[in-house]
């Protein structure tokens, strides 16, 4: 699916997506990734199944006031042991996230999406 950005001076917007991948300020991306207005970062976890308490540590790292997890196809939660350092968490699909995204970057909120696209 395409999407636009709601304002012409969004960065790093997410313009498009689907099944294993998301296209972000005109790169597409086919592994995980934690997109922010100024930057995109590489995530070093493949699957779900694979994430640990480290993996969140990154994300706090990034004093976003919201981060959304998007957990892929399908809305997963992970253990609350494993998010407890992160406030501001919202799980979802990714799909979800990438729309809820735009829409939070757009507002100029600082905000975060960590994207497992598997």
């Amino acid at each position: 699916m395409k999407l636009h950005a709601a304002t012409a001076g969004a960065q790093n917007a997410i313009t498009a997506y689907g099944d294993g991948y998301v296209v972000v300020a005109g790169q597409r991306h086919e592994s995980s990734v934690i997109v922010t207005a100024e930057r995109v970062l590489a995530w070093d976890v493949s699957e779900f199944k694979d994430l640990k308490s480290g993996d969140f540590e990154k994300l706090k790292d990034l004093q976003a006031e919201i981060v959304l997890l998007g957990t892929g196809p399908k809305q997963r939660f992970p253990h609350p042991s494993l998010t407890s350092s992160l406030a501001g968490l919202e799980v979802m699909d990714v799909k979800a996230a990438c729309r809820t995204y735009n829409i939070l970057v757009a507002e100029g909120r600082k905000v975060a999406a960590a994207l497992l696209l598997r």
